[in-house]
């Protein structure tokens, strides 16, 4: 059993000798400490609550609960950014508060991508077989020609140098959309640098939706949808019928300003199909 906060945060007022009224400190353990005369209750009708034994309370919150210093205990449920290795400190507890020690994402390439790290000067290599994690992507930036393009499906991220040959008027840096829980960081960061984004992913109404509804929205200004050359002649040769007729537009078109993007729409509506980002690779 944890100590809830709101209730620590009670019982950090009483200890600071705050009388506080019985509906702002309404709880089982309230409760059992009154009845352990470690708190007191006064009044009939304005009920009020008050600490009357400070050291008998520091015993009750460690013994109960392994609550070493309640101020500090307080702080780590409050503090965005506590590490799971603070938590033992205060509660041996590591599992006492949901914490994100995974933050970030995957970043891959075919070609050398300079950038900053922390204020150092790196360089992502292309090797065959490995992906770079960011972690610290708050301080990650990239130099200042080079495009973030995110891409939606896994064997599309893996297989980079089988689709370089759509890509060869920018430097692209790949950014995976998996997985799928790191989508805000990587949002937080895009909002964060002066490059643009863009999105690579499915040819198809639920692609389209994904990049509206988890990008755009977010980076208006410099994001936009990818659509290879010759896109037309593909959608009519290897588009799939099926997945045009299974899927529902979830987005309202009359929002959109992208011209390529509305392009796109009318070209899945004339020839009704849709077409998957891995028919783009290029088997080698």
């Amino acid at each position: 059993m944890k100590l809830p906060l709101r209730i620590a945060k009670v019982l950090l007022e009483l200890s600071d000798g705050t009388i506080l009224p019985g509906s702002a400190a309404k709880h089982a353990v309230i409760e059992d400490l009154i009845q352990e005369n470690i708190l007191f209750r006064t009044g009939k009708i304005r009920k009020t609550v008050g600490l009357a034994n400070q050291e008998k309370l520091d015993l009750y919150i460690n013994t109960r609960f392994s609550i070493k210093d309640l101020q500090a205990y307080v702080a780590a449920l409050e503090e965005s950014d506590t590490s799971r290795a603070s938590l033992v400190n205060v509660t041996g507890d590591s599992k006492l508060k949901s914490i994100r020690t995974f933050k970030g994402f995957l970043v891959n390439c075919f070609t050398s991508i300079s950038a900053t790290l922390n204020a150092e000067e790196i360089l992502i290599q292309p090797l065959e077989g490995i992906f770079h994690f960011i972690y610290d992507f708050e301080d990650f930036i990239p130099a200042s020609d080079v495009t973030i393009v995110g891409v939606e499906n896994s064997e599309n991220f893996r297989r980079l140098k089988e689709q370089a040959y759509l890509f060869e008027d920018i430097r692209p840096l790949f950014i995976s959309r998996y997985p799928q829980n790191q989508n805000k960081d990587f949002v937080k960061w895009m909002r964060s640098i002066p490059n643009n984004y863009l999105h690579f992913g499915d040819f198809d109404l639920a692609g389209i939706g994904i990049y509206l509804h988890e990008y755009k929205k977010y980076i208006p200004e410099k994001s936009r949808f990818f659509i290879p050359k010759g896109f037309e002649e593909l959608l009519k040769i290897s588009g799939s019928r099926e997945r045009y007729n299974l899927q529902k537009m979830n987005f309202n078109i009359n929002s959109i300003e992208e011209k390529d993007l509305l392009v796109l729409i009318d070209l899945l509506h004339k020839y009704k199909k849709g077409l998957d980002q891995e028919s783009l690779i290029v088997e080698r």
